[in-house]
């Protein structure tokens, strides 16, 4: 019966041994939500797992099918990549971000997860002293965490007050330390869904320079700025990068969400020529293989797998190049995203809740994928656990390395008028008790 008591919910995280929610991991707080429907026998509001809701692109599926069926299933792909998807993401990079990516600069890796662990990781050793990520927060948790495990040091900062120029002032003291590597985030952003502006892109790029720090840019979610409209290649606008800033930056480009192609986990990291050939006196000695890119394929990713999913890199290319020819409009279909945020936003805000990261400069942001929500002066962990005794569950701004008051939401799981109207419902009883 929903709500559910206090009781219950502290007495299921117990049994799953969630000892914070508020720090909890997304998998977890997955988990508990789903303890507490069986608890409850009633379903609950899914909106902590980014899971895409919409259906595979049938190119990939098609292409997938037929590259198994001629047998690739059997045989070890190249661990720097297949040839048509170096030639096809290099290709891609270009129709919609106008970025010049050699092809041997483009590796396939199983997802951008093993892409950010292994480059976090070859960061860190590239200079004496610089063993340090600096994250943009509020930003995918996942990531910090990975550090956290690979024990490098890490740095970071809300972005919520350091917007615009103020974002220059913020960097500066922090890369002026010497010891940031690399800088890393997600634009579009999981979980504000901000999107950084064109002058703060060229502070980050400039900075980046000056500091010989290397930007990772995670573009998980690439042309769902629905503000402008990016579907068409070789076209301007462009999709806004950092890469029009600096030679140091890595681009993530995953299948996942621009393409609803999560389950095979698939994607590329595109790497600036100056980036991939820089050689480095440690990884002559430590890899024997001087450049950056090189120590990468074969002396890190090499050793976290075999190579990335044969049958999924076919999949991958596929997709790639049709988008490219004008024959999947991968940003129309994930328009989907912004009707379903713009309709979730006033479910809560009709409701008494406010959105938290609500401006790019003077702009509302972007309706998509993720946005954040809070309630009064509630802390983020009140929040989410009156939430989830509601039957609705999402994660803190907290586990985002927000230092704000809030959750995350996210769209994907919701479709339906029934669906709106059973989270609509859930938002008005917990407003009632509140």
């Amino acid at each position: 019966m929903i709500p559910l008591t206090k009781e219950i919910l502290s007495k299921k995280a117990s049994e799953l041994g969630i000892i914070d929610l508020s720090t909890a991991t997304i998998r977890q707080i997955v988990a508990l939500s789903v303890a507490l429907e069986k608890e409850a026998n009633e379903k609950f509001v899914h909106l902590e797992l980014g899971n895409p809701g919409l259906p595979a692109s049938s190119i990939g599926v098609e292409a997938e099918i037929a590259a198994l069926q001629a047998g690739v299933a059997n045989t070890y792909p190249a661990i720097n990549g297949i040839p048509e998807l170096k030639k096809a993401g290099a290709r891609f990079v270009k129709a919609f971000l106008d970025i010049d990516i050699p092809e041997k600069a483009i590796v396939p890796t199983v997802g951008s997860m093993q892409a950010s662990f292994t480059l976090q990781l070859l960061m860190s050793q590239r200079l004496p002293g610089k063993d340090t990520i600096l994250f943009f927060n509020p930003g995918f948790p996942a990531q910090r965490h990975q550090a956290k495990v690979l024990g490098l040091g890490i740095e970071q900062f809300d972005i919520y007050e350091h917007r615009g120029k103020a974002l220059e002032g913020k960097l500066e003291e922090l890369l002026s330390k010497g010891n940031i590597t690399g800088m890393l985030f997600s634009n579009p952003n999981n979980p504000s869904w901000i999107n950084l502006t064109e002058e703060e892109l060229e502070i980050i790029g400039r900075l980046a320079t000056k500091y010989d720090v290397i930007v990772i840019e995670d573009l998980a979610y690439m042309g769902m700025d629905f503000r402008r409209d990016f579907s068409h290649p070789f076209e301007a606008p462009y999709i806004p990068t950092v890469g029009k800033y600096t030679d140091n930056f890595i681009m993530l480009i995953s299948g996942s969400k621009i393409f609803s192609y999560a389950g095979q986990r698939i994607a590329i990291v595109a790497m600036n020529k100056h980036v991939y050939e820089r050689q480095y006196e440690f990884f002559t000695k430590f890899y024997e293989m001087p450049a950056f890119g090189d120590a990468y394929v074969f002396g890190v990713l090499y050793t976290a797998s075999s190579g990335t999913g044969h049958s999924a890199q076919h999949a991958l290319a596929a997709m790639m190049n049709a988008a490219c020819d004008g024959k999947l409009d991968f940003v129309g279909e994930t328009s989907e995203y912004g009707r379903r945020g713009k309709k979730m936003k006033k479910c809560f805000t009709d409701n008494g809740f406010h959105i938290v990261y609500d401006k790019d400069g003077a702009e509302p942001i972007s309706d998509g994928f993720f946005f954040t929500a809070g309630f009064g002066d509630m802390d983020g962990k009140e929040l989410q656990e009156e939430l989830l005794r509601h039957g609705i569950s999402t994660i803190t701004l907290s586990s985002t390395g927000s230092e704000q008051n809030g959750v995350r939401v996210c769209v994907s799981t919701l479709s339906t008028d029934k669906d709106f109207e059973i989270l609509d419902q859930r938002l008005k009883a917990f407003k009632n008790e509140h």
